[in-house]
């Protein structure tokens, strides 16, 4: 019997490899080949799309666009990007990586590039294999912050059907936000209103899309309180939301298989994943 408990996390490992497939080289897409709307004061950071598409026999018509986080002043591109894809497209679901631009005194400059990603998934869902109305977004840490703002603030093309939160940051209220985030968004003094503008757990309405929220309960870089409040809104707005809290592993764990609890975490989200 203790044998077989022991061979239970080798057992999960081989089930979720079986059940993933390998991405296909990705599709690269400028995001704004004739310029974008919102000016960045870096001329070289420019706005991109990595496209990995399932294999045709396993397409589910389901398609994740993907922010990295990195505090708005990088990218964690690698593990809370890229190396998403073999999940979802072993899933059958075409992942879109976002590589957006960085603020760089410009709040608008992320936003516009994360809903100009929605509504290129849509304008390309004939050829991607893809459902309109089953494109969601997905972001880790403030890119799980940018994620939730297009979410709630989205609007036609550009609002995602449902949304992935891995240790979001979420309210820009200073006694609870990460400071990092929040001044390289907003600045270090902005108005009041505009915190709160941006406070995404005060932007949940009823016509938010359903949520998967998962964060480490010991995550000392951005406090679980955003997470857990985000969940919250979502509940005192009858909008559906799962909401997973693993005893510890910090932040940043991405995809990474150091995280303690990544093959329950995988797990949980498949089971999300079918839900709908």
């Amino acid at each position: 019997m203790n044998y077989m408990f022991r061979a239970l996390p080798l057992i999960a490992v081989i089930f979720l490899s079986l059940s993933s497939l390998a991405a296909s080289k990705p599709i690269v897409v400028d995001l704004w080949p004739d310029g974008a709307p919102s000016k960045s004061s870096d001329p070289h950071d420019t706005a991109r799309v990595y496209v990995f598409l399932p294999e045709t026999r396993h397409v589910t018509g389901r398609a994740v666009v993907i922010c990295p986080g990195g505090g708005y002043s990088g990218l964690a591109i690698g593990h809370e990007g890229m190396e998403w894809a073999d999940f979802f497209n072993g899933q059958g679901i075409a992942a879109i990586v976002l590589k957006y631009r960085l603020p760089h005194g410009n709040r608008d400059v992320p936003v516009d590039d994360a809903m100009e990603a929605i509504r290129l998934v849509r304008r390309n869902a004939k050829e991607w294999h893809v459902d309109p109305a089953q494109v969601g977004i997905m972001g880790s840490s403030a890119g799980g912050h940018l994620a939730s703002f297009v979410a709630t603030m989205g609007k036609g093309d550009a609002a995602p059907n449902f949304q992935i939160l891995f240790y979001p940051v979420i309210t820009m209220d200073p006694g609870f936000t990460h400071r990092g985030s929040h001044d390289n968004l907003l600045g270090k003094d902005p108005r009041k209103k505009v915190e709160q503008l941006y406070s995404t757990d005060r932007q949940v309405s009823r016509v938010t899309p359903r949520a998967f929220i998962a964060l480490s309960d010991d995550d000392h870089t951005v406090l679980p309180a955003n997470g857990v409040n985000f969940y919250f809104a979502c509940y005192r707005h009858d909008v559906p939301a799962t909401l997973h809290v693993y005893p510890s592993g910090g932040h940043g764990w991405g995809i990474r298989q150091s995280f303690a609890y990544h093959i329950e975490m995988l797990l949980d989200l498949k089971a999300w994943l079918r839900s709908f």
